[in-house]
Protein backbone atom coordinates (compact mmCIF):
# COMPACT_ATOMS: atom_id res chain seq x y z
CA UNK A 1 0.00 0.00 0.00
CA UNK A 2 2.67 1.94 0.91
CA UNK A 3 4.35 1.47 -2.44
CA UNK A 4 1.45 2.17 -4.58
CA UNK A 5 1.13 5.51 -2.73
CA UNK A 6 4.93 6.76 -3.30
CA UNK A 7 4.25 5.85 -6.86
CA UNK A 8 1.10 7.97 -7.09
CA UNK A 9 2.89 10.55 -5.44
CA UNK A 10 5.71 10.58 -7.65
CA UNK A 11 3.36 10.66 -10.40
CA UNK A 12 1.65 13.54 -9.19
CA UNK A 13 4.43 15.68 -8.68
CA UNK A 14 5.76 14.43 -12.30
CA UNK A 15 2.73 15.83 -13.92
CA UNK A 16 2.28 18.93 -11.45
CA UNK A 17 6.06 19.17 -13.02
CA UNK A 18 4.87 19.30 -16.60
CA UNK A 19 2.27 21.69 -16.27
CA UNK A 20 4.66 24.26 -14.85
CA UNK A 21 7.40 23.45 -17.63
CA UNK A 22 4.33 24.04 -20.40
CA UNK A 23 3.14 26.86 -18.53
CA UNK A 24 6.30 28.28 -18.47
CA UNK A 25 7.13 27.38 -22.23
CA UNK A 26 3.84 28.97 -23.44
CA UNK A 27 4.82 32.24 -21.21
CA UNK A 28 8.10 32.86 -22.36
CA UNK A 29 6.96 32.12 -26.19
CA UNK A 30 4.66 34.87 -25.83
CA UNK A 31 6.83 37.47 -24.14
CA UNK A 32 9.49 36.62 -27.30
CA UNK A 33 6.49 36.93 -29.68
CA UNK A 34 5.28 40.01 -28.11
CA UNK A 35 8.79 42.10 -27.10
CA UNK A 36 10.98 40.32 -29.69
CA UNK A 37 9.02 39.59 -33.34
CA UNK A 38 6.24 42.21 -32.56
CA UNK A 39 3.53 39.75 -32.88
CA UNK A 40 1.88 38.94 -29.92
CA UNK A 41 0.23 34.90 -30.19
CA UNK A 42 -3.20 34.71 -28.80
CA UNK A 43 -3.40 31.35 -28.18
CA UNK A 44 -0.51 31.45 -25.38
CA UNK A 45 -2.46 33.52 -22.75
CA UNK A 46 -5.26 31.21 -23.04
CA UNK A 47 -3.64 27.96 -22.64
CA UNK A 48 -1.35 29.95 -19.72
CA UNK A 49 -4.65 30.60 -17.78
CA UNK A 50 -5.74 26.75 -18.65
CA UNK A 51 -2.51 25.37 -17.61
CA UNK A 52 -2.62 27.32 -14.36
CA UNK A 53 -6.15 26.32 -13.32
CA UNK A 54 -5.03 22.58 -13.52
CA UNK A 55 -1.86 23.20 -12.33
CA UNK A 56 -3.63 24.80 -8.80
CA UNK A 57 -6.25 22.16 -8.59
CA UNK A 58 -4.16 18.90 -9.44
CA UNK A 59 -1.41 20.18 -7.23
CA UNK A 60 -3.73 21.03 -3.85
CA UNK A 61 -5.44 17.69 -4.74
CA UNK A 62 -2.62 15.48 -4.84
CA UNK A 63 0.85 17.06 -4.22
CA UNK A 64 0.37 19.25 -1.64
CA UNK A 65 -0.11 18.10 2.05
CA UNK A 66 -2.48 18.81 4.68
CA UNK A 67 0.36 20.14 7.06
CA UNK A 68 2.04 22.37 3.57
CA UNK A 69 -0.57 24.58 3.57
CA UNK A 70 -0.81 28.35 5.18
CA UNK A 71 -2.94 27.88 8.27
CA UNK A 72 -4.07 30.27 11.29
CA UNK A 73 -3.12 28.44 13.49
CA UNK A 74 -2.49 30.35 16.77
CA UNK A 75 -5.60 29.56 18.93
CA UNK A 76 -5.34 25.87 17.59
CA UNK A 77 -1.52 25.96 18.78
CA UNK A 78 -2.40 27.69 22.18
CA UNK A 79 -4.90 24.85 23.76
CA UNK A 80 -4.17 21.55 24.86
CA UNK A 81 -3.76 18.28 22.46
CA UNK A 82 -7.31 16.94 23.38
CA UNK A 83 -9.05 20.52 22.33
CA UNK A 84 -6.79 20.69 19.14
CA UNK A 85 -8.08 17.10 18.92
CA UNK A 86 -11.52 18.21 18.90
CA UNK A 87 -11.21 21.39 16.64
CA UNK A 88 -9.45 19.01 13.83
CA UNK A 89 -12.34 17.16 14.10
CA UNK A 90 -14.88 19.99 14.03
CA UNK A 91 -12.87 21.32 10.83
CA UNK A 92 -12.63 18.16 8.96
CA UNK A 93 -15.97 17.34 9.29
CA UNK A 94 -16.93 21.16 8.10
CA UNK A 95 -14.74 21.07 5.27
CA UNK A 96 -16.66 17.45 4.29
CA UNK A 97 -19.94 19.01 4.95
CA UNK A 98 -19.31 21.69 2.40
CA UNK A 99 -18.00 19.98 0.21
CA UNK A 100 -20.92 17.56 0.65
CA UNK A 101 -23.63 20.25 0.13
CA UNK A 102 -21.72 21.70 -2.74
CA UNK A 103 -21.09 18.80 -5.23
CA UNK A 104 -24.18 18.57 -6.84
CA UNK A 105 -24.27 22.56 -7.59
CA UNK A 106 -20.91 22.05 -8.78
CA UNK A 107 -21.25 18.92 -11.53
CA UNK A 108 -24.20 20.93 -12.19
CA UNK A 109 -22.36 23.82 -13.14
CA UNK A 110 -19.81 21.92 -14.90
CA UNK A 111 -21.98 19.97 -16.90
CA UNK A 112 -23.71 23.19 -17.82
CA UNK A 113 -20.54 24.23 -19.16
CA UNK A 114 -20.56 21.41 -22.05
CA UNK A 115 -22.20 24.22 -24.85
CA UNK A 116 -18.97 26.37 -24.29
CA UNK A 117 -15.73 26.54 -25.50
CA UNK A 118 -12.67 28.63 -25.41
CA UNK A 119 -12.25 31.51 -27.28
CA UNK A 120 -8.93 30.74 -29.47
CA UNK A 121 -8.16 27.20 -28.43
CA UNK A 122 -11.79 25.90 -28.22
CA UNK A 123 -10.79 23.66 -25.29
CA UNK A 124 -14.47 22.86 -24.56
CA UNK A 125 -15.08 24.80 -20.86
CA UNK A 126 -16.38 21.57 -19.19
CA UNK A 127 -12.65 20.09 -19.64
CA UNK A 128 -11.01 23.53 -18.42
CA UNK A 129 -13.06 23.12 -15.39
CA UNK A 130 -13.67 19.88 -14.55
CA UNK A 131 -10.20 19.65 -12.68
CA UNK A 132 -12.49 21.35 -9.50
CA UNK A 133 -14.63 18.61 -9.19
CA UNK A 134 -11.54 16.49 -8.73
CA UNK A 135 -9.91 18.69 -6.52
CA UNK A 136 -13.32 18.50 -4.23
CA UNK A 137 -13.49 14.71 -4.48
CA UNK A 138 -9.67 14.25 -3.77
CA UNK A 139 -10.02 17.13 -0.86
CA UNK A 140 -13.42 15.12 0.58
CA UNK A 141 -11.34 11.89 0.42
CA UNK A 142 -8.13 13.34 2.17
CA UNK A 143 -10.27 14.91 5.21
CA UNK A 144 -12.68 11.79 5.49
CA UNK A 145 -9.42 10.03 6.22
CA UNK A 146 -8.08 12.83 8.49
CA UNK A 147 -11.30 12.33 10.29
CA UNK A 148 -11.32 8.69 10.97
CA UNK A 149 -7.63 9.03 11.86
CA UNK A 150 -8.30 12.07 14.50
CA UNK A 151 -11.40 9.70 15.48
CA UNK A 152 -9.23 6.28 16.60
CA UNK A 153 -6.96 9.27 18.35
CA UNK A 154 -4.34 9.77 16.31
CA UNK A 155 -1.68 12.50 16.96
CA UNK A 156 -1.84 14.56 13.46
CA UNK A 157 0.03 17.19 14.48
CA UNK A 158 3.96 16.04 13.46
CA UNK A 159 4.75 16.91 10.30
CA UNK A 160 5.30 14.34 7.75
CA UNK A 161 8.63 14.70 7.31
CA UNK A 162 11.54 16.06 8.57
CA UNK A 163 13.31 19.25 7.51
CA UNK A 164 16.33 16.60 6.41
CA UNK A 165 13.76 14.23 4.35
CA UNK A 166 12.83 17.26 2.53
CA UNK A 167 16.25 18.81 1.34
CA UNK A 168 16.37 15.39 -0.40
Amino acid sequence: MKTAYTWFLKISESISAAMLAALFIAFILQIFSRYVLNDPIAWTVEACLTIWVWLVFWSNSFVVKHDEHITFDLLYFAVKPNIRRIFALIGSLAIMVGIAVSIYPTWDWIDFLRIKRSTILFIPMRAVFSIYLIFMVATFAIYLVRFIKLAKGQNLDEPTSSPKEEVL
